[in-house]
């Protein structure tokens, strides 16, 4: 029974074959040569990461001397959900004519943003995919969107090059996209990137994005940034959580006023 005020207990295990057997599924590469000794290595990893009934279920040959395996095991593990606080996204967002008219009859200027994947990535999918005309996935890019003016300065580009220029045209927001994560080298441009953020004085005064394949909103907010994006994420999400930055900046709107679509604390 439980007590008042306290939260009810969500216990989980993972679901494989049926609920609660705690079966997943992992794959993983391994500096050997495909071979059966190959094999027997990743079954004793896998039971040295404390996961038993272990099924190898595929060995492929991933390179010269390197080999990719994915195997079935069952895992001890129970979490308890109740427990679990991560951004959340909530209320529903404006559209694209919604949020210009908010624009135009609130703030009355463009709003300016800048964009690029910074440091040694050359990557601009992501950046290309919030920024650019065409968008994604059907959702409209800032550049179409007459009630923003967006730059796009591409890949490689210095973390203080990107900052400058922001600097110059006075940005409301600054988009950093990150693509390359091996060696979590995405983490440590994003402190370097706050770091010039910081020593340029706009920290603080222009609302900085972190976005990429392995990026979430907890994980930018721990490096400094005021919100990451995700997987999946659209054009208008971002636009949505921009505007709304602005007017609270502006005193227009109340500060946590969250729309589907923006991380949440």
């Amino acid at each position: 029974m439980s007590h008042p005020g306290s939260k009810e207990r969500q216990l989980l295990r993972a679901y494989g074959d049926r609920r609660d057997d705690g079966i997943i599924q992992l794959s993983f590469t391994l500096p050997v040569m495909a071979s059966e000794k190959a094999k027997e290595a990743a079954k004793v990893y896998c039971q040295k990461l404390g996961l038993t009934d272990v099924k190898v279920a595929a060995v492929e040959r991933a390179a010269d001397q390197y080999t990719f395996f994915v195997v079935y095991a069952r895992s001890p593990v129970v979490l308890d959900y109740g427990e679990i606080d991560v951004p959340e996204i909530v209320i529903k967002k404006l559209g694209f004519g919604e949020l210009n008219k908010l624009i135009e009859e609130k703030i009355a200027r463009r709003v300016v943003v800048f964009g690029a994947c910074t440091g040694t990535d050359t990557h601009t999918v992501g950046i290309d995919a919030i920024l650019n005309m065409k968008g994604f996935a059907g959702d409209y890019g800032l550049e179409r969107y007459p009630w923003f003016e967006a730059f796009n300065l591409g890949s490689q580009v210095p973390n203080a090059e990107l900052i400058r220029r922001a600097k110059e045209k006075n940005a409301d927001a600054i988009l950093v996209s990150q693509v390359v994560t091996q060696r979590d080298v995405h983490k440590e441009n994003a402190r370097s990137f706050v770091e010039e953020a910081k020593k340029a004085g706009v920290h603080g005064k222009m609302t900085l994005l972190f976005g990429g394949p392995r990026v979430d909103h907890k994980l930018a907010v721990e490096l400094g940034f005021d919100a990451g994006f995700g997987p999946g994420t659209k054009p208008s999400d971002v636009a949505n959580f921009v505007v709304h930055q602005v007017l609270q900046r502006l005193g227009k709107e109340a500060k946590g006023t969250h729309f589907e679509g923006e991380p949440h604390v």
